[in-house]
């Protein structure tokens, strides 16, 4: 095997040798841009690619279970509810933090699929109250447990107590970056 002062690129530059590129992404621009601000690139280059792989899995989980992530995230807040796992559409879109259209098609398309109902709040001309179905709670039962199973696996290389201290310092990144941003949306990952 070569030392790294032997291994180069065709450009003379240091080839790269590592599974795991963090550490050289940011030798790269400590060399190539002295002073630049690299210490983002460790958390942030591993959080991007986990989203992407935890997504991309996330959607192959869903599609074996005739599921997308949209209706997903509509059956999951309304099963969370509790009985009678009924919501107005302006809680759907506070508790799934999207836009009351994005709401409105999400709840067309489960009602279209058997999956939801909706009808009119007693009281309130305005207001629509959406219902999952039976079909609809036994596809969210089935589907969150393939789905909160499958990523139980992928993270399980941390002990449960790192699992613990991951989630206690990504939650107030997450906080704390919203805040700077003022923005409290979460999306699915790369969309607006």
């Amino acid at each position: 095997m070569a030392s790294e002062a032997e291994a180069q690129d065709d450009g003379g530059r240091p080839a790269a040798s590592s599974t795991y590129p963090v550490e050289e992404i940011a030798a790269a621009w400590r060399r190539e841009r002295p002073g630049t601000p690299v210490s983002s690139i460790g958390i942030v280059t591993p959080i991007w690619r986990l989203a992407k792989l935890l997504g991309d899995d996330r959607r192959r989980v869903l599609n074996r279970a005739g599921m997308d992530p949209a209706t997903l995230d509509l059956l999951s807040v309304l099963r969370r509810g509790g009985p009678p796992y009924t919501l107005s559409t302006r809680e759907l879109s506070r508790r799934t933090m999207v836009t009351a259209g994005a709401i409105s098609q999400r709840v067309a398309r489960a009602e279209r699929d058997g999956l939801v109902t909706r009808r009119p709040g007693e009281g309130r001309p305005r207001t629509v109250l959406v219902e999952l179905t039976p079909a609809g709670h036994d596809l969210v039962e089935s589907t969150v447990d393939q789905v909160l199973g499958r990523e139980a696996e992928l993270i399980d290389a941390l002990a449960p107590e790192q699992q613990e201290q991951l989630a206690g310092l990504l939650r107030i990144l997450l906080q704390d970056v919203q805040h700077r941003l003022g923005d409290d949306r979460i999306t699915q990952v790369g969309e607006d």
